[in-house]
């Protein structure tokens, strides 16, 4: 049974593509979770009396999320 290169050159991108993606899945995830809520902290920190405390809550919650191991 021959492959065909084209059919060989597929193959392998996917895999390099699976691979890629089973090493960053838990970098990327986190990120994409944390990210926004970073943002929100730092919108909400404009707010006054209550914008540092609710900043800081959202951030610590961000970092609890960033070390889950994903």
């Amino acid at each position: 049974m021959r492959f065909t290169q084209e059919a060989i050159m597929r193959f392998i991108r996917a895999l390099c593509l699976l691979i890629g993606t089973i090493l960053l899945s838990g970098c990327v995830l986190t990120k994409l979770v944390t990210v926004p809520m970073r943002v929100v902290g730092a919108v909400t920190s404009i707010v006054p009396v209550a914008g540092d405390a609710a900043h800081e809550a959202i951030d610590e919650a961000a970092v609890v999320v960033d070390k889950l191991p994903i």
